[in-house]
């Protein structure tokens, strides 16, 4: 009997940065909407999304509810998301939180630019009046950057080779589904001077680059391709990344 040949790497398909397309999150609020972009999904519809939200300068909205639950990274500047009569919690880049459905809240942004990657697992996402407000179950989570716990052991679906003698990656765990295919997703930061491929097996991959700048490239021979925060490889069974860094990156990994 002939050896069963491993499956080969599945070709990532990449969004870079320059090429995402912005429009008001909130349409009801005209100039004083948020702007926003989705990465991959359509957060319009009813399936998973994964979008970019961009906030003002000094903005804060009123108090509201949305009709899912969604998970936030902040990518640039500051940002404060909580009930509406907590004293501010700004989480700088790299701060990860949550907020559960038909909790009332506020979210606020004092930097000069600021930028969260937004997510849901199911849509549309709506937003709706605080008279709307309902108790799903959930409580939210706040996370300053400084309390990530940072580990070099990775989970058995992700793998890394490095061809650099350069310290190992790190990960941060963020969250992971209670059962068997769901959804989890943590941060991967690649030491300075990283180069080498970044491996999963999964049904759905998504790595958007959060923090720093990498270099990807999608084939042995092909040129490399510069990625700012923002860019977005997404797959489907397994796959392999191509990854380099003259700086340190953090990559924010969704997989089931």
């Amino acid at each position: 009997m002939s050896a069963v040949e491993a499956p080969q790497a599945a070709p990532a398909t990449l969004l870079l940065a320059a090429d995402i397309e912005w429009s008001a999150l909130n349409p009801a609020r005209g100039a004083n909407s948020p702007r926003a972009a989705n990465l991959w999904g359509d957060r319009t519809t009813n399936g998973a999304t994964g979008f970019l939200v961009r906030f003002k300068e000094g903005f804060s909205s009123p108090p509201h509810i949305h009709n899912v639950s969604y998970r936030a990274i902040v990518m640039e500047g500051e940002v404060h998301n909580d009930d509406p009569e907590a004293a501010n919690l700004w989480m700088p880049p790299g701060s990860y939180w949550t907020q559960p459905s038909g909790e009332v809240h506020i979210t606020s942004a004092r930097a000069t630019e600021n930028m969260a990657y937004v997510e849901i697992d199911s849509g549309p996402y709506l937003v709706q009046p605080t008279e709307e407000a309902f108790d799903n179950g959930e409580r939210p989570i706040n996370i300053h950057a400084d309390n990530l716990v940072w580990l070099k052991s990775l989970p058995a679906d992700i793998s890394v080779n490095s061809t650099s003698a350069i310290p190992t990656v790190e990960i941060a765990h963020l969250y992971q589904g209670k059962g068997i295919g769901d959804v989890q997703g943590a941060f991967l930061k690649l030491p300075a001077g990283f180069s080498g491929t970044i491996s999963a097996k999964a049904a759905e991959f998504t790595a958007v680059l959060i923090l720093g700048a990498a270099e990807y490239r999608a084939e042995a021979e092909a040129e490399k391709v510069v990625l700012d925060p923002g860019a977005t490889l997404t797959a489907t069974e397994r796959v392999e990344l191509n990854l380099s860094a003259d700086e340190a990156a953090t990559f924010y990994l969704r997989w089931r």
